[in-house]
């Protein structure tokens, strides 16, 4: 009996008679059996603890001028492994659909969910500790207690969960890892480059729908020009993943009918 039909099999049984519980269970067994899902992990930790401390450890805040020693964000700069990670968890929730031959989204998009969460809050935290300790003196230092920094490492620890659940509903449209990986590389790297050539307001509004410059604006504790308040780009990124699992259901319903 073939992968395949013992995946189909096992999709129809949990379509018919599973419940949530039961699915979610399973898709948890089944995301935590496999190793790569803790080598992405394990590498989105260290990346973005290492890339913190190598960030901050070379401001040069003592040649600063007083203009940039105003704008200075030493929460902001801790987060800079986003770039990286966003990809890494991103690639992981495509890889968490495309190697299946039928599934029951809602339940495999909980589990992701709350794994990717949990790993991108504890990373996110550790990544601001050790940013913190990495500045030398006199450098600023931030506390979790200063305002707007706690709000900046919870966004910074919740944006790479979004960004996975974007990955499963565009694994879920593509159904194909390298094509869907590849739409994701798109959305988050190219796509800002195409804005280059037009003119600053353009660039200004783009900044504000486009996911890794979202980032940004989500992870400042001070506001950054031409942006939309932090709470309002989360809402949009919120509504961006609901879309993509939306449109990745629709998908699976029209293949499966």
């Amino acid at each position: 009996m073939t992968t395949a039909t013992l995946s189909h099999r096992r999709a129809s049984h949990s379509r018919g008679g599973y419940g949530f519980r039961t699915v979610a269970r399973m898709e948890w067994r089944k995301l935590c059996t496999v190793r790569s899902t803790w080598w992405i992990i394990a590498v989105f930790a260290v990346s973005m603890v290492g890339l913190a401390m190598v960030a901050v450890s070379h401001e040069g805040y003592a040649q600063m001028s007083a203009a940039d020693r105003a704008a200075f964000d030493p929460t902001h700069d801790c987060f800079i492994g986003l770039v990286l990670g966003q990809l890494l968890l991103g690639a992981l929730g495509v890889l968490a659909i495309t190697t299946e031959f039928s599934l029951v989204l809602a339940a495999k998009a909980a589990v992701l969910g709350a794994v990717t969460l949990a790993a991108g809050e504890i990373s996110a935290c550790a990544a601001f500790v050790a940013g913190q300790a990495a500045l030398p003196a006199p450098v600023p230092h931030a506390t979790f207690g200063q305002p707007g920094v706690l709000r900046a490492v919870l966004m910074a620890g919740a944006y790479p969960a979004l960004i996975a659940l974007i990955g499963l509903g565009v694994g879920a449209i593509v159904r194909h890892t390298a094509g869907a990986i590849c739409v994701e590389v798109g959305v988050l790297f190219v796509l800002p480059l195409l804005f280059t050539p037009l003119s600053l307001s353009a660039q200004d509004a783009a900044q504000n729908f486009l996911p890794h410059p979202m980032a940004n604006s989500m992870t400042a504790v001070k506001p950054l020009a031409h942006t939309l308040p932090p709470g309002l780009i989360f809402a949009l990124l919120c509504g961006y993943a609901a879309a993509a699992l939306a449109a990745g259901a629709w998908a699976l319903s029209r293949r499966d009918a």
